[in-house]
């Protein structure tokens, strides 16, 4: 099978993956923080050593406020209900500004706060290009918000958004702002402090070439302490089970429960190989894969692409529709008879794919990764020239 499916989560996984989470699952797989055995410090210690590259990785404050989630729903989830839950369990009804390319991991939490009358939403369009203006983000703020969410890159039209810019109007402004790099992380160098960023929500699955169930949180000072952030989920924390309510000591008051050890001990072999690989490398290598497919198809009648037609202004994702074909079909043919994976469908961004006009069969979507190479690009338009007659 040729795998052209990363936007969804990588594969092949990054070497050593399998052998580090195999490893601890022999060696040290008890339960961190729950009691002073060695297993117990050592998987402790593995946690603590995984929060730090990521901190050094992303150019963070601390250590300390990278919090593992289970995926990137759950961190956006976490970061958008526990901003917005201090405002509406007082009474009040704070405005929000996110934008139509948003997977429904930010869409669906904000339009049903919206929904049940918590909160005031407006939903910024893209340009034709697949391009949010930083001052149509602006224009948009009123005096209530509180909390502009937006993508870093579109999983639909791997557009990479001027989320700097927008960053640094959050604060002059004096609002928060959380950004999902769930199509950048490992890809696109993320700097917390130059993006202007509150909250970085991501999945460790995708560019970064980690396992499943492992996700990551960054909560910045400006978010204030516990007081201003309700926590998601409560439970144990192992370190102090005294207290009636969460631990207000971070980051275990955003992570109730066992963490999936296992997989954050998998998560760090991979962050190992995509700084040992280079990310910008990584990503120039991608881009020259959706550029070979652009330059063979991009002219084509028989093809509809979405988005700028540059990879140079996008992660390794590019979208388009064949004539005469609805999206699943093409994705069927590609699987059934050439071994190709691709994503046909509203790939969980149903706003986008209405404005796009492709609401909702979608279009087949193809997402290059670390491990594709030319010659699977090349089979793969070998295989769309036969379908498409």
């Amino acid at each position: 099978m040729i795998y052209f499916d990363n936007a969804a989560t990588s594969f092949p996984k990054a070497p050593k993956v399998g052998q580090a989470m195999a490893e601890f699952i022999a060696k040290d797989a008890a339960n961190p923080g729950r009691a002073g055995h060695r297993m117990a410090v050592a998987a402790e210690q593995m946690i603590d050593e995984v929060r730090l590259k990521l901190s050094r990785m992303l150019n963070g404050e601390s250590h300390e406020r990278i919090i593992f989630t289970y995926n990137g729903t759950d961190a956006l989830n976490i970061a958008i209900k526990g901003v917005l839950c201090k405002y509406t369990n007082q009474g009040l009804k704070p405005h929000v500004v996110t934008t139509n390319l948003e997977h429904n991991s930010v869409s669906r939490p904000l339009v049903a706060k919206r929904d049940a009358g918590k909160i005031e939403l407006t939903m910024v369009e893209a340009n034709d290009q697949g391009f949010v203006e930083p001052a149509a983000i602006e224009a948009a703020i009123t005096d209530e918000t509180k909390l502009v969410v937006m993508t870093h890159a579109s999983n639909v039209l791997g557009t990479i958004q001027d989320a700097a810019a927008v960053g640094q109007i959050c604060r002059d402004k004096d609002i928060l702002f959380c950004l999902d790099v769930a199509q950048t992380v490992g890809v696109v160098p993320i700097d917390i402090e130059a993006l202007k960023v509150d909250l970085l929500c991501f999945p460790g699955h995708k560019s970064l070439l980690g396992p499943t169930g492992t996700g990551v949180l960054y909560v910045g000072s400006r978010c204030g302490g516990p007081e201003n952030m309700v926590p998601f989920r409560e439970g144990g924390t192992g370190g102090d089970s005294s207290t009636p309510t969460q631990p207000e000591l971070f980051p275990y008051y955003f992570e109730g429960g066992t963490p999936n050890t296992v997989g954050i001990a998998g998560l760090g072999a991979a962050i190992d190989y995509v700084l040992e690989k280079g990310i910008e490398s990584t990503l120039k290598h991608e881009q020259a894969l959706v550029a070979k497919l652009l330059e063979r198809f991009g002219d084509d009648p028989r093809f509809t692409f979405y988005g700028p037609k540059d990879a140079t202004k996008q992660v390794g994702t590019i979208c388009f529709n064949v004539k005469g074909y609805d999206a699943p079909d093409i994705g069927s043919i590609l699987d059934d008879s050439f071994e190709i994976a691709v994503r046909p469908g509203l790939h969980c961004a149903p706003y986008v794919h209405r404005q796009l006009g492709t609401f909702p069969d979608g279009a087949v979507r193809v997402s290059p990764g670390a491990f594709n190479t030319d010659a699977d690009m090349d089979q793969l338009i070998e295989a769309l020239d036969e379908i498409a007659g």
